[in-house]
C-alpha cells in the first residue's frame, strides 16, 4: 500500500498506464498532481483498496491468444471486443488527454493545436472505417460461415456473394492501415525532450501505444482473418458449384 502515501504526479511519472486508471475512477492526474492518493480517494469518497488494485493489475501481462488455431467467429468476436475498447474507453480517454492541454502550463502550442483539430477528425474516420468493417465485411464473414454449414438463406448468400468478395475487400482495407501518420507527423515521432511537461509526455506515450494496438489489430485482420475468410469463401464456392452440379 505504499502508493497511496505518494503524489499523484509521482505515480504517473513511475507508469504512464497509471493515469488511464486513474481517469476512469474519476481522477485527472493533472489537476491533482502534488496530492497523495490517499487524499485523492479521501476527496472523492473512493475506496483505495479497489483504486491501488485495479493500479497494480497494470503489472499484469495479457496471455497470447492462439488466434491462428480460433474460427473466423471467434476471430470476429475478438475483434469487435476490441473495436469496443477503442470507441468506448482509449478514444475517449485520449480526446480528454488532448482536450485539456494547456499551452500556458506545457509549452508546445503549436503541437497541441494541431492535435485539438486533428485528433477527434481522426477519431471520427476511424469510428466509421470501424463500423463501415463490422457491417460489410464481418457481416459478409459470417454469413459465409453460415453457409459453410448448410445455415445460410441462399438467396441472399447469392446476393451477398455477388456483391462481395474477400480479396477486394482486402485491398479496400490496406488503404486505412496508417491511420496514425497525420498525428506522427504533428507530434515529430512522438518525440518529446527530456523536460517536456508530464501531461504532455502521457499524451504522447498513449498515442504510441494506440498505434502498436493498431498495428498488432491490423496484423491479426491481415494475417489471420483474411486469409481464413479467403479460404472460407472458396469453400462455399465449391459447395454452391456442386450443388448446382446435382440439380
Amino acid at each position: 500500500m505504499a502508493k497511496i502515501t505518494k503524489k499523484i504526479n509521482e505515480l504517473v511519472r513511475e507508469n504512464y498506464v497509471y493515469a488511464s486508471v486513474l481517469h476512469y475512477f474519476g481522477i485527472q492526474f493533472y489537476d491533482y498532481a502534488e496530492n497523495t492518493l490517499a487524499q485523492v480517494c479521501k476527496a472523492k469518497n473512493l475506496n483505495i483498496e479497489k483504486v491501488v488494485s485495479s493500479l497494480e493489475a497494470v503489472h499484469s501481462t495479457p496471455k497470447d491468444l492462439p488466434l491462428n488455431e480460433y474460427p473466423v467467429d471467434l476471430i470476429i468476436e475478438y475483434l469487435r471486443h476490441a473495436h469496443y475498447v477503442f470507441i468506448n474507453e482509449k478514444l475517449p480517454y485520449m480526446a480528454s488527454l488532448i482536450e485539456n492541454l494547456d499551452p500556458k502550463k506545457i509549452g508546445h502550442a503549436h503541437t497541441i493545436r494541431d492535435l485539438q483539430l486533428l485528433f477527434p477528425l481522426f477519431t471520427d474516420d476511424f469510428i466509421h472505417h470501424i463500423h463501415e468493417e463490422e457491417d460489410t465485411f464481418f457481416r459478409y464473414v459470417m454469413l459465409l460461415q453460415k453457409a459453410a454449414v448448410g445455415k445460410a438463406n441462399l438467396a441472399q448468400l447469392y446476393y451477398e456473394m455477388e456483391k462481395h468478395q474477400i480479396h477486394l475487400l482486402a485491398v479496400e482495407h490496406d488503404t486505412h492501415d496508417d491511420e496514425m501518420e497525420g498525428i506522427r507527423d504533428i507530434t515529430n515521432n512522438y518525440h518529446l525532450d527530456q523536460n517536456a511537461h508530464l501531461h504532455l509526455r502521457v499524451l504522447f506515450l498513449e498515442l504510441q501505444a494506440l498505434e502498436k494496438d493498431l498495428q498488432t489489430h491490423a496484423m491479426v485482420e491481415n494475417q489471420i482473418l483474411f486469409p481464413k475468410a479467403l479460404q472460407l469463401e472458396l469453400q462455399v464456392k465449391q459447395m454452391m458449384k456442386n450443388k448446382k452440379q446435382w440439380n
